[in-house]
């Protein structure tokens, strides 16, 4: 009889025991319904917020871009002198005016670019095209502004390297980017443009300079939106600090990456890798 009641009781404790687990269970799992359905609500409010703001730098790029060119446009007829001659103080006042009006586009263009990718925006148009025409109208571009006395150019004839499946233009806008800010930050030496097969399927794109150099603490932040390297050649040739941050994005929308070696004094390579050819949904043949 004893035997029996004991048993009862073990019983009714372990069925109490139960139930009390039981609920605990099911107020964990309301609490864990309640955490999911706020991170959902972050979720969305943080996806809303991106938008707005990817939506605001949109409108507030475009607006910007007339007012500008019709700045850029005076000046340039100003400058032409076509109501009379100007004097010397007038043209460096004229200088000035385009310069600042320059810089301030090339900051809208940059923040529209950055809105477009945010946004998803951005569309990719591969093509094939051979790596002597890219190196040809980069050359071009460059040559005309280049202080040829102290800063030489040099694009290596890439040898070996296959024709590139992939959008040249957002390519050739990275190499752009490198190539310009090396340029601004060696003021003695020379930039070296170069590419290079990499395995049997990648191409690296490298850009060589003399320059400042950058430390090594900042090598993981310069690819960051707003990032500039703080030197008194910076604070002289001010820039928008979005550069490098959409060459990281561009280079990413083409199956790649960028990257950089610099030690201070010395130098930098910046560099960004690609597919000889970009993988889509449908694969083209040459």
């Amino acid at each position: 009889m004893a035997d029996a009641q004991d048993s009862q009781a073990d019983a009714a404790r372990l069925a109490s025991e139960n139930e009390a687990l039981r609920a605990e269970l099911e107020e964990t799992n309301q609490g864990v319904l309640a955490l999911y359905a706020e991170l959902d609500n972050q979720a969305e409010a943080l996806r809303q917020a991106s938008e707005l703001k990817s939506r605001f730098l949109s409108y507030m790029s475009h607006e910007f871009r007339t007012p500008l060119g019709s700045i850029l446009s005076i000046v340039g007829l100003l400058r032409d002198e076509l109501d009379g001659p100007l004097n010397e103080e007038q043209q460096k006042q004229l200088a000035f005016i385009k310069g600042a009006a320059q810089e301030l586009t090339e900051m809208v263009n940059d923040l529209l670019d950055l809105a477009k990718i945010e946004a998803g925006r951005i569309s990719i148009s591969p093509a094939w095209f051979d790596m002597l025409d890219l190196f040809s109208a980069l050359r071009g571009m460059f040559r005309p502004i280049v202080d040829a006395e102290a800063v030489d150019l040099v694009f290596e004839e890439p040898a070996g390297i296959p024709r590139l499946y992939t959008d040249d233009k957002k390519l050739g806008q990275i190499l752009r980017n490198f190539i310009s800010n090396s340029l601004k930050f060696t003021l003695r030496g020379e930039v070296r443009i170069c590419a290079q097969l990499i395995g049997t399927d990648h191409v690296r794109f490298s850009v060589s300079d003399t320059g400042i150099g950058i430390p090594e603490e900042l090598h993981d932040k310069l690819f960051e939106d707003f990032m500039q390297v703080d030197s008194p050649v910076q604070k002289r040739l001010r820039g928008t600090g979005l550069g490098l941050s959409l060459c990281k994005r561009y280079a990413e929308l083409l199956g790649g990456h960028v990257g950089l070696r610099s030690e201070p004094g010395v130098g930098s390579t910046f560099f960004v890798e690609v597919p000889v050819s970009l993988q889509l949904e449908t694969a083209p043949h040459e």
